[in-house]
């Protein structure tokens, strides 16, 4: 059996999509009003691990299929034995559910242990399913719940969790059009969908209560700012929240409003491809609303990058 090389493995788990999922982590973290430290950076790489187990579990459980429709893949292309895929796969999960309880203890391990379970049941049971979107998008959303999971506030991060499952429901059901071509709805909703997830975005943002979800938690007693510049960062989070959320309607909008126009499989799976990397500008505008500035900056500097290294690796 010929040992998989570096970069078919690579190419297995898609690494360079990997960058689309610590804002996930981080977003939660945010919202929760955790700092971005030790913590916060194992999470991300627990969660990056879980991400890169569900691609190479994804391409063990699509082996047969892929033969037909994409056999440049490592496992039909002879590259990487189905068992060793399966063998990445599980050391993949065990090093993301290390890390969780190393990082976050065990209250993190409770989030991540459900969010490895629900990649497992995508791949190997749902993802053809009518449940399959519905299983993807509560796995991302789990995803967002662990970045909070360390501090024991898990119910500040559900609307955020909430936001992501959204979007990643919408590309989901678009995802499944990658190889046939859809009719012009299925681009249409997702198109619609993008919107209004950017609205709720840009609304949660502008309702958020200064001192609250960008300074932390407020003390008892607490009615109102106490520092004068205190109102001007919290209008500046809502500025680059909204900033944020049109980037992220840019992001994917264009490309999905092109699948509508002509819905070929070329333009659907360019429309799926803009919607994974439309996650970080949109975990960013959370983060930003949340507060978290230097979470928000990074993730959106990282978008060109991710483009980039999605030119040379497929991130779907």
């Amino acid at each position: 059996m010929t040992t998989p090389t570096p970069a078919a493995v690579l190419r297995l788990v898609r690494a360079p999509a990997a960058l689309t999922v610590p804002g996930d982590v981080l977003a939660g973290a945010a919202a929760a009003g955790a700092a971005v430290g030790r913590t916060t950076v194992g999470l991300a790489a627990s969660s990056v691990c879980l991400y890169w187990a569900g691609m190479a579990l994804n391409d063990y459980a699509d082996r047969e299929t892929d033969a037909v429709e994409r056999p440049e893949r490592p496992i039909p292309a002879g590259e990487i034995s189905p068992a060793a895929a399966l063998g990445i796969a599980v050391g993949l999960t065990g090093a993301g559910l290390g890390l969780a309880a190393l990082s976050g203890g065990t209250k993190a391990l409770r989030t991540a242990v459900p969010l490895a379970g629900a990649v497992w049941a995508y791949d190997l049971a749902l993802k053809a399913t009518p449940a399959g979107p519905a299983a993807m998008a509560a796995a991302r959303g789990l995803d967002v719940l662990l970045g909070a999971a360390g501090t024991g506030r898990t119910r500040a991060a559900l609307p955020a969790a909430l936001t992501v499952s959204a979007h990643t429901f919408a590309l989901t059901v678009l995802s499944r059009r990658e190889v046939s071509g859809a009719d012009r709805a299925v681009p249409g909703a997702t198109l619609a969908a993008s919107g209004l997830v950017a609205a709720v975005t840009v609304a949660r943002g502008i309702g958020a209560v200064p001192g609250r979800q960008a300074f932390g938690r407020r003390s008892p007693g607490h009615r109102g700012l106490e520092h004068p510049g205190l109102e001007h960062r919290a209008l500046g989070h809502r500025v680059l929240g909204g900033a944020l959320a049109a980037g992220y309607l840019a992001t994917c909008g264009v490309a999905q409003y092109r699948a509508v126009r002509r819905p070929t499989a070329e333009n659907v799976r360019s429309a799926v491809g803009a919607g994974i990397h439309a996650l970080m500008p949109l975990q960013a505008a959370l983060a930003a609303t949340a507060g978290s500035t230097l979470a928000a900056l990074p993730l959106a500097a990282a978008l060109p990058l991710a483009r980039r290294l999605g030119r040379k690796v497929s991130p779907t």
